[in-house]
């Protein structure tokens, strides 16, 4: 029997978040564990449900998304939850913040709900990214700012100087846009190997998602937007 995906919602509009909450407990292997209107209560009810998946409106009065994100994956116990962002425009500076501050993916509010709980599947089941094309374009959007509206201004891009040259190969990749699949096939090694480099990675590097791997990549000039990294 496959264990049931707890999700936390965070919308500050009522009627949206009692939509979702609505679609996602009438499907099979998902559990609403809670609802929150703003970010002080999300990361409160995070901390005492322990959800596998927020889903986490971006802009809300007082604290918003990006802030309530960076804080949940900050206080979580592992494993920390994966946090996916609801936006109403997919090139949102505000996205970029909360992929920067950790967040696993982002998904547009006008997505139908078989796309919703996709997502919500593949978060919930490991994969750290949905749309990485999509995402990857909204971090070469934002890749030249320092620091997205909400973020740490003063926080610095880590050093790639502790990866290893597969690792730092395997993170280009990465903010290309490839799956493990297609890694694999391009370095000629299994897609378990794949995972292992770059979880050391984002282990060496303190990362919290594949997302946040690709801002990085793009931040430290690994990659450069238009160039993709894909060679």
């Amino acid at each position: 029997m496959t264990a049931c995906i707890k999700v936390l919602v965070v919308d500050d509009q009522f009627l949206i978040r009692a939509g979702l909450v609505g679609l996602l407990r009438a499907a099979p292997g998902i559990e609403v564990v809670g609802e929150a209107g703003d970010g002080d209560e999300a990361v409160a009810l995070a901390a005492r449900t322990r959800p596998d998946v927020v889903l986490m409106d971006i802009r809300m009065p007082g604290m918003n998304g990006i802030t309530a994100t960076a804080k949940i994956l900050e206080q979580a116990a592992e494993p920390a939850p994966r946090v996916l962002v609801l936006t109403t425009f997919d090139l949102d500076e505000y996205v970029y913040g909360a992929l920067r501050a950790g967040a696993s993916g982002f998904l547009l509010k006008d997505s139908g709900p078989e796309r919703l709980l996709a997502a919500v599947a593949a978060v919930g089941g490991g994969d750290a990214l949905f749309a990485p094309s999509v995402t990857r374009r909204l971090v070469e959007a934002f890749a030249r700012q320092t620091a997205g509206p909400g973020a740490d201004a003063g926080e610095t891009p880590p050093d790639l100087g502790v990866l290893t040259l597969r690792e730092v190969e395997v993170l280009k990749l990465i903010a290309g846009g490839l799956t493990n699949a297609d890694i694999a096939e391009r370095l000629y090694i299994s897609e378990a190997t794949v995972k292992t480099h770059l979880n050391r990675t984002m282990s060496k590097l303190d990362l919290d998602s594949r997302a946040q791997a690709v801002v990085v990549a793009y931040e430290t000039g690994l990659v450069t937007p238009g160039a993709g990294g894909c060679g």
